[in-house]
């Protein structure tokens, strides 16, 4: 059982940055978390996906990790839920089989959209639409980082509950 506390100091040594920094939502932040650093740690990103597996919704088909930060942590996950993973795109390819997400079919599964960082929620809730266009029945989303700059809302408004591991201010020394 991974301490929560800990797990919060190491996520924040590992990764918390400051400088200036533009978002992907367009606002300015003098803080970053930069998920590439915790990601890419293996023995971080496995108790990650340790203290995240308890928060996949039952009746969980699949795992949809977003481009990119969130697919390394849906393959995680799946290694630890035993739950199989979609890889999804910010857009579907324009050659070959021409998808949005690869690993499985969408249609009437019901994916977990996994992703890092959540800010303003924008691209999640896009990636969502995407999801539900093709099929899938999305209607929960994981993240490590809840940054409670809206993101949690603005899935609301579509019907999507965002289950974050942490919220910003629980990773703050």
């Amino acid at each position: 059982m991974t301490d929560r506390g800990a797990l919060a100091r190491r996520i924040f040594t590992v990764s918390h940055l400051t400088g200036t920094f533009t978002l992907r939502s367009g606002a300015v932040s003098h803080e970053y978390f930069d998920k590439y650093l915790f990601e890419s740690d293996p023995e971080l990103i496995r108790e990650i996906a340790a203290a995240l597996a308890p928060l996949v919704p039952p009746g969980t088909e699949a795992l949809a990790g977003l481009e990119l930060g969130g697919v390394p942590l849906a393959a995680m996950l799946s290694q630890v839920t035993g739950l199989p993973t979609l890889f999804v795109r910010k857009e579907a390819k324009t050659y070959g089989t021409c998808r949005l997400a690869e690993g499985g079919e969408l249609d009437g599964r019901r994916v977990t959209v996994v992703e890092d960082v959540v800010t303003s929620g924008g691209q999640v809730v896009a990636s969502c639409g995407d999801l539900r266009e093709r099929g899938a029945i999305v209607e929960h989303a994981l993240c490590v980082i809840d940054r409670e700059a809206g993101g949690p809302d603005a899935l609301g408004a579509i019907g999507v509950e965002l289950r974050p591991l942490f919220r910003m201010h629980e990773l703050q020394p």
